[in-house]
């Protein structure tokens, strides 16, 4: 065993697919696996020992936001992020690059960081590499992420080329942070850029992989491009990141593209979908969408979906979830988050039994509704 914050241990192998074990702090988290996202230190509306029974063991807040609100200080006092959150398993940090260029309209960037206005109360705040270092050390996280340079896409490759460029400097700089400054065993893992430009893919990966860190992620994709072209990169940029190292595929929780990545070889994924869909009354299930509003759910006496063993199947009626969410019940949307994110465990763990059983881990047959293009 390496002297790394995270250990990855692969299980089993199904063509470019892998099941394994990502271990950080003695907690474990068996992979393929999806993170559900609690960007302020809550996944909405699912509380938090019902997450870890729904079958998710890792989840990710954004360091950024919580810099801004309640202050990073403020989660230090606190007892840390676990106990903001209430959570005893495993946590990621995003250091909040994404969100950062996101704002880029009303902010300076520079070689150094970004300045930004605060969207809460507009008062300035600066981020760069060494300062989310600091914020995800006092938040206490088990994983922190390095800050990037995430232009969206399309993007001139000038700007993408600078992004690699800024990237590498960048996680080189918080590298040196972090490992002066952690006496936590916090893992830090960078973050590879470049768009859908092969070979700046592999300039991003080679200059990150030279800094040996704890974790490898693909960042820059479901940025805007089309999803063909997110979907034929991913068995592309998998192999760039090292095969010892937990890979984690940011900001993908489309089930296709999930099953697609999982096949291509990344471990991990976050998105927003699960649970922003529950907002909308849209459902995930084994044979596709189910939009709580229409009408024929309203006298439904059967569960949502059949064989599902979250509290909205297990305990409510499909026309009583959606008597709720029509009279604005916050609980309709509380039982359908948890549906949304029980569904995505159930789909990466039927993959990750089949890669154990050295089968392709998109060969759901039960799973083609949810997976149908379209």
């Amino acid at each position: 065993m390496s002297g790394r914050a995270a250990q990855f241990t692969q299980l089993a192998r199904a063509g470019c697919a892998r099941a394994g074990v990502l271990r950080v702090r003695g907690k474990e988290c068996p992979t393929p696996a999806f993170l559900p996202v609690g960007t302020y230190g809550a996944v909405k509306g699912v509380p938090p020992d019902l997450l870890a029974r729904l079958g998710t063991r890792l989840v990710l807040a954004n360091a950024c936001h919580l810099h801004d609100r309640p202050g990073a200080d403020v989660v230090a006092r606190l007892g840390g992020l676990h106990r903001l959150m209430g959570w005893d398993g495993l946590i990621l940090t995003d250091s909040g690059g994404f969100q950062v260029f996101s704002l880029l309209d009303s902010a300076r960037l520079d070689d150094e960081g970004v300045t930004f206005r605060s969207p809460v109360d507009g008062r300035e705040l600066r981020l760069g590499p060494r300062e989310t270092v600091d914020v995800q050390l006092l938040l206490d996280a088990d994983i922190a992420m390095a800050f990037d340079h995430c232009p969206p896409l399309p993007a001139a490759p000038e700007l993408l080329a600078l992004s690699v460029e800024r990237t590498t400097r960048w996680t080189r700089l918080a590298a040196e942070r972090h490992r002066a400054r952690c006496v936590t065993g916090q893992a830090f893992f960078g973050i590879v850029q470049g768009g859908l430009d092969d070979g700046l893919r592999e300039r991003s990966a080679c200059g990150l992989r030279e800094l040996d860190l704890d974790g490898y992620a693909l960042g820059g994709l479901s940025v805007g491009e089309p999803n063909a072209a997110l979907q034929a990169a991913l068995p592309r940029y998998a192999p760039l990141l090292p095969a010892d190292r937990v890979r984690y595929l940011m900001g993908v929780g489309r089930p296709a593209d999930v099953l697609a990545a999982i096949a291509a070889g990344f471990d991990v994924f976050d998105c927003v979908l699960p649970t922003r869909n529950a907002r909308h009354g849209t459902l995930f299930t084994r044979t596709g969408l189910v939009h709580l509003k229409n009408a024929r759910w309203r006298e439904e006496r059967g569960p949502v979906e059949e064989g599902c063993d979250c509290p909205g199947c297990t305990q409510f009626p499909a026309g009583a979830l959606r008597h709720l969410f029509t009279t604005g019940d916050p609980l309709a949307v509380a039982l359908v988050s948890a549906h949304n994110v029980r569904c995505l465990h159930r789909l990466v763990a039927d993959a990750r039994a089949n890669v154990l059983q050295g089968r392709d881990p998109r060969d759901l047959p039960d799973w083609s509704g949810l997976l149908a293009p379209g």
